[in-house]
């Protein structure tokens, strides 16, 4: 008998016998999830939602975090210095200061002499002015720069042309408008070849800036400005010349101290001695930002955690309610099935895949819905916008265990039952 019961064919039998009883298992779950389908539907819908939000959300922060870093890398900010007016700090340099006219339009053809170890150098002037189209009027930025500017920020053209060396030469009153604003004004329309009228004086439109991530008050302004030629901004529109920064762009980041020290013993013999200048240096503060960008994409992701994890919670919840409410359903036949030789491991089997069928169809759900969702929003996103398999694991994972954790109440309670209690 014990021959018997070793042999092949007796493990072949259990083994098929435990098979037959796991689909048995299913297959009774899901009836019973459809004959209860109101009930049933509102636990897979907590379930669906929770894996569902972990899902995409952790997805989405991927993509945000893919096309802001991409965003920072195109600012053209590597080997980037900023020569701005310093801020007095006490009465003496204050008293200094007053000495000096600033940094000035004067101060370019100084402090813009060639060397060797320096790309290129960006005047910038701005100035917050009053700006009317035929569509209607808006308050923007009056921004002056030279045609080097475009290429040396990464300000890319979407209609129309740049500024050229011509217009800067004949001191052309024209503009390339920035995006935003050219949407609030013509809300969509070309504006290319219109007249836009700047404090009263007109500026014929070239181009229009392709949309700018914002990540600076300077790229925030000249999303909402109207770029012109440097020379024609300060005879028009900033009589005193005054210049709002000079960026100086590295052909070699090792550079940066070296070329700082320059550009200020440069302004100070401008400034006959008065340091009423300092450096900023683009990349440093490029790093504090996307360091605070990071930190607060931390931040979100635990918000999201904790946010799918209670949603998933009340969704365990749900499966508890479900399992008990069938636990008294079905008492007939777990009592039928005990007196026709089903032993209380199979009946706790029985209950606990049955709780697991039910996290397995709404993380199913969740998971195909959160599919459809970032196939829908992946040309938003620099690199598409692809399942998160963190995020896709630790929903399976919370909706399984959470299954397993409120599907073992019901399921100790079906096993402990007798036949006659049950049947009774």
């Amino acid at each position: 008998m014990s021959e018997r019961l070793a042999s092949p064919q007796g493990d072949s039998l259990r083994v098929g016998h435990r098979l037959a009883l796991g689909w048995e298992i299913i297959t009774s779950g899901l009836a019973e999830l459809w004959s209860h389908k109101i009930r049933s539907a509102l636990t897979l819908t907590l379930l669906m939602l929770g894996v569902f939000a972990l899902v995409v959300l952790t997805s989405v922060l991927d993509g945000v975090i893919d096309k802001v870093s991409t965003g920072f890398e195109g600012m053209s900010w590597d080997g980037t210095l900023v020569l701005v007016q310093k801020s007095p700090e006490t009465s003496a340099e204050r008293s200094r200061f007053a000495m000096s006219s600033g940094l000035r339009m004067e101060d370019v053809s100084r402090l813009t002499a060639p060397h060797d170890r320096v790309m290129n150098f960006v005047p910038r002037g701005t100035r917050r002015v009053s700006a009317r189209m035929a569509s209607g009027s808006e308050r923007a930025f009056a921004i002056g720069v030279t045609p080097d500017y475009f290429p040396a920020m990464n300000r890319r053209i979407a209609l129309g042309r740049g500024l050229t060396e011509d217009d800067q030469r004949r001191r052309s009153p024209v503009a390339v408008l920035g995006s935003s604003l050219a949407s609030k004004l013509l809300g969509g329309a070309d504006p290319v070849g219109r007249d836009i009228f700047v404090e009263g004086m007109p500026f014929h439109v070239v181009g229009v800036l392709a949309p700018l991530m914002i990540f600076s008050e300077d790229t925030w302004m000249d999303a909402n400005g109207i770029l012109v030629p440097l020379e024609a901004f300060m005879d028009r529109l900033e009589t005193d010349h005054v210049l709002a920064q000079l960026g100086v762009k590295l052909k070699n980041v090792r550079d940066m101290k070296e070329v700082s020290a320059l550009m200020l013993n440069r302004a100070r013999q401008a400034h006959h001695g008065i340091e009423d200048v300092e450096v900023v240096d683009l990349d440093a503060d490029k790093a504090r930002n996307y360091r605070n960008f990071m930190e607060q994409m931390h931040s979100w992701r635990i918000v999201i955690a904790n946010l799918a994890g209670t949603v998933l919670l009340v969704g365990g919840v749900g499966i508890l309610s479900v399992m008990l409410i069938s636990l008294s359903d079905r008492r007939y036949e777990i009592g039928l099935r005990k007196s026709m030789g089903a032993t209380d491991q199979e009946i706790f089997a029985q209950f606990l895949l049955e709780a697991v069928v039910l996290a397995v169809l709404g993380a199913l759900g969740g998971s195909l819905a959160g599919g459809v969702v970032c196939k829908l929003l992946s040309d938003q996103f620099p690199y598409g916008l692809m399942l998160n398999p963190m995020g896709l694991l630790a929903a399976w994972a919370v909706a399984l265990a959470l299954a397993v954790v409120f599907g073992l109440y019901p399921a100790f309670r079906a096993m402990r039952m007798s036949p006659m209690e049950a049947m009774r």
